[in-house]
């Protein structure tokens, strides 16, 4: 049938321009705000601003194109090859009559779902009070063990034990090594969190990993980790990620570091600010033994001005302008008495002159400065017991140290899968696995044979 024969009231020609435009109109009148699922191809970013691209499947693709006001709000770079989820508009490009999205945002595949279960998450625990800061545990000022909780082969490990040395090497630190990305990476890190409660041997724990995409972090969105951390009594330091990554841990922990190497700041004090502080109390100590020296001083010798002033023999001086009056006045009339009078006198005052206080003065001033050289002695070789006694506290605690047990070239053997200190060849058999932990890293061996001294 050719179009001639078309009666004249159905023979409507379109243009091409009225044909697309009608099929836009259709297609926006239909179509309201999708959501698409794809993988990015053929993307092109030209001088405009705009972006455009193929999303595709398996079997098919679409164009798309985002305009440059809508990519403010995006948090990640599109590339080829991300798989995507966009929220779009479906149009039609008219001049071309290309079918196309006009995409309004575009985030990660997954991230999604994974952000949705983080928030529904986090309102739970926050409703049930896992988040409320009056129940945060404190810091221990100079913890007695530092216990980590992170994978051994990570970088997270080096830079803590990096800041750990640098700030305080005296104390020691407890790796419990958990994978920290993967299916049964909250389980390991449940036990080893249980396993540190209950041997007891750290006063403070580091969470940490480095950073990553959100589900390289999922393992500290576990709802089974945030209440082990919880339901730990050790204060627990949350270093998972960069700055800007936060997890579900760093909310549940008794304080959240930015970093693994910020949260090995916060567990240690800085060994120079300690040794700052005693310097501080010893000069304290010896100011505050010099002000009472120094009282003492003055009341002896307020007291010594007072006894002076009192002495005997001034009074007797006073007495003896009267003694003479009254010896001329009676001279003539009592001679006889006063001779006897005198004689009496003289020897009372032989007898004053052997208790004369001046004597005692001397003997008390002589006695004084004994003991004052006696106290400055004393104060001394308590201040020397004492800074001995520090360099003795602080070589010993070098000594005990389990690294530098290892660095003497001693290893520690830890039994696969129970984790168990082998002491003896009992605990072992042909086949089974060890793990040796040397001074630098560590290794797995399977036993051949055994051999009893």
């Amino acid at each position: 049938m050719t179009i001639s024969s078309y009666p004249a009231a159905q023979r409507l020609i379109l243009t091409v321009t009225q044909l697309n435009r009608e099929v836009s109109q259709l297609l926006n009148e239909h179509f309201l705000t999708v959501l698409v699922e794809g993988e990015i191809s053929n993307l092109s970013t030209p001088s405009s601003g705009h972006i455009y691209f193929s999303l595709k499947d398996a079997n098919a693709q679409i164009r798309c194109a985002m305009f440059r006001t809508y990519q403010r709000k995006l948090d990640f770079k599109p590339e080829n090859g991300k798989q995507v989820v966009v929220k779009a508009q479906v149009s039609l490009y008219e001049p071309r009559g290309d079918f196309q999205l006009i995409v309004e945002h575009i985030e990660k595949a997954g991230d999604g779902a994974l952000r949705k279960a983080f928030d529904a998450l986090k309102r739970k625990l926050l409703e049930e009070g896992l988040f409320d800061i009056a129940i945060k545990q404190r810091l221990p000022a100079l913890p007695k063990a530092i216990g980590i909780i992170t994978s051994p082969s990570g970088a997270a490990i080096r830079d803590i034990l990096t800041v750990l040395k640098r700030r305080f090497a005296a104390v020691p630190v407890i790796i419990y090594p958990v994978a920290v990305q993967g299916e049964n990476a909250k389980n390991e890190i449940v036990r080893a969190l249980a396993t540190a409660n209950e041997h007891n041997l750290c006063d403070v724990i580091i969470l940490a990993r480095g950073g990553g995409s959100l589900e390289d972090l999922w393992a500290f969105n576990e709802e089974i980790v945030a209440r082990a951390i919880f339901a730990s009594k050790i204060p627990i330091i949350s270093g998972v990620g960069h700055e800007t990554d936060v997890t579900i841990t760093d909310f549940a922990a008794d304080l959240r570091a930015a970093t693994p190497s910020a949260a090995a700041e916060h567990a240690t004090p800085d060994h120079q600010e300690w040794l700052a502080k005693f310097i501080y109390f010893e000069a304290r100590l010896q100011q505050q033994l010099q002000r009472k020296l120094s009282q003492k001083q003055q009341l002896l010798g307020w007291l010594t001005k007072r006894l002076q002033q009192l002495h005997p023999g001034k009074k007797m001086a006073r007495n003896a302008q009267r003694m003479d009056e009254l010896e001329l006045r009676l001279n003539q009339a009592i001679q006889i008495r006063l001779r006897h009078n005198l004689s009496k006198l003289e020897t009372k005052m032989a007898n004053l002159w052997q208790f004369n206080p001046a004597v005692l003065i001397k003997n008390h001033q002589q006695r004084q400065l004994y003991l004052s050289k006696c106290l400055i002695n004393i104060t001394q070789h308590k201040l020397d017991q004492l800074n001995q006694r520090l360099v003795n506290s602080s070589q010993t605690l070098h000594a005990v140290s389990p690294l530098a047990t290892l660095k003497r070239g001693y290893a520690m053997a830890i039994h696969l899968p129970s984790r168990q200190l082998v002491r003896s060849t009992e605990q072992l058999a042909p086949g089974d696995m060890v793990q040796t932990r040397i001074a630098h890293g560590q290794f797995t061996s399977q036993i051949q044979t055994i051999e009893d001294d």
